[in-house]
């Protein structure tokens, strides 16, 4: 029984740090932007399968094994919030409940390691972003990257044609007839009044 629970912490370890190397060499290489020719340093773009499943394992076994840091993170955090004994009370009670929930998403992570999903726990590691309370999202939401993105040409572009412009006509001058018009009702009506 103990040879074959040595040759299984043996086997986690070795597929551990199989799935490592490559995401430290891929680290190490930046992608480039296809649109300035530039290197891009994402860690998000175009990673393959095997190092996508070999980050999850990896997240698993932090949250497993960092899961206890919960209770100090929370305790820390609730006390720059409010005051030193809600802090340590209540960051107490929080950090036991997110101590639970980090250790239940690195086993669930560990359970599923073949399929390729988002991390469930946010910020993905405890240490990152260590002021931001934890929070918990969609548990099988798969990754759907790509490995590699397909090479696709601009197209050439069209030479653009300007539309023809039609000339404004030239305005209408109608202010002698309208002047005359008007003139003549006026000096109508006032000699109608003027007979009164």
């Amino acid at each position: 029984m103990r040879k074959l629970s040595r040759f299984f912490v043996f086997l986690l370890f070795a597929g551990l740090f199989t799935a490592y190397t490559p995401m430290v060499q891929a680290d190490m290489q930046p992608g480039y932007d296809d649109t300035t020719s530039t290197p891009v340093r994402d860690k998000n773009q175009h990673l393959s399968y095997g190092s996508k499943v070999g980050n999850k394992a990896l997240n698993a076994f932090a949250n497993l094994t960092t899961g206890v840091v919960e209770i100090p993170k929370n305790i820390i955090n609730t006390t720059n919030k409010s005051n030193i004994i809600y802090g340590a009370v209540g960051g107490l009670f929080k950090g036991l409940v997110h101590t639970a929930g980090r250790i239940g998403v690195g086993v669930v992570d560990l359970l599923t390691i073949p399929l390729p999903t988002k991390p469930i726990a946010q910020p993905g590691y405890i240490w990152d972003n260590f002021d931001v309370d934890t929070t918990y999202g969609p548990v099988f939401r798969l990754d759907s990257s790509q490995g590699a993105r397909p090479v696709v040409q601009a197209p050439s572009p069209e030479p653009v044609v300007a539309a023809p412009v039609a000339p404004k006509p030239a305005p209408i001058d109608n202010s002698k007839q309208y002047k005359q018009e008007t003139n003549h009702a006026l000096d109508a009506m006032f000699k109608k009044e003027m007979k009164k």
